[in-house]
């Protein structure tokens, strides 16, 4: 098998990270892969199967013989260098939610719908990660006997949220222990011993985003627009 030409747009992040430690973990055939990032971490070094790799900065040059593109960098980055990464004739696999919602554009998770992956044009959407959860567990029944309602609370770490809001956790725990005042910057409210649910931004029928996208989401996964949804997410301190 030849070996593929690949790009991790986010590769400082937490999610980026993952990725080199998974490809290095399944023996992923790569020949080359490139980290790219904003110019704010460009010039960093990453241990990529144990040699170190300078991060680049992430232009429109980037993606110039590259096969496969990951995208792990947010969604107005994903936005704006998914096209420009798929013209360059990548095959980009989005883990924002810029495109997930878009009709010509599968959402895929390998366990539930692979097939769609026949039909893309350049990108291919990630779901969120509760969604993921959700339906690979989900579908097998909803094959035998299709699924009317679902009610589903999800209950998230920090870590989804970023490096920021790691940090502001361990911050805040110990300033807690500590008997000080914490002030939140990250989150609206303290995080540390508490509970919040409220991840992302509320909308004006009183869902979060976050629990919109899981909605949203599902149905467009098992092709099935007619499950009924509520959901309800909440960031918890971990």
């Amino acid at each position: 098998m030849k070996g593929y030409k690949l790009a991790i747009v986010g590769a400082t992040g937490l999610v980026g990270q993952e990725f080199i430690k998974i490809l290095g973990q399944r023996n992923f055939p790569a020949a080359s892969i490139l980290l790219l990032a904003s110019d704010r971490s460009a010039g960093k070094k990453l241990f990529v199967t144990h040699r170190e790799v300078e991060v680049k900065e992430t232009t429109t040059e980037s993606f110039k013989g590259i096969d496969i593109a990951l995208f792990s960098a947010g969604t107005e980055t994903s936005r704006y260098f998914s096209p420009i990464a798929a013209q360059s004739g990548a095959v980009v696999v989005d883990n924002s939610s810029a495109f997930r919602m878009v009709s010509t554009v599968p959402l895929v998770v390998p366990e539930v719908n692979p097939e769609d992956i026949k039909w893309h044009n350049g990108i291919i959407a990630n779901p969120n990660c509760s969604t993921i959860q959700m339906v690979v567990a989900l579908y097998p029944l909803h094959r035998v006997n299709p699924i009317k309602r679902i009610i589903v609370d999800t209950y998230q770490a920090v870590s989804g949220t970023g490096s920021a809001a790691v940090d502001e956790l361990t911050t805040q725990a110990k300033q807690v222990i500590e008997g000080q005042t914490t002030i939140p910057h990250v989150y609206p409210h303290q995080i540390s011993f508490n509970l919040l649910p409220e991840i992302d931004v509320f909308l004006d029928n009183g869902y979060t985003k976050e629990e919109w996208k899981l909605v949203e989401e599902t149905k467009k996964i098992m092709h099935d627009e007619d499950i009924a949804i509520s959901a309800t997410c909440v960031r918890v301190p971990v």
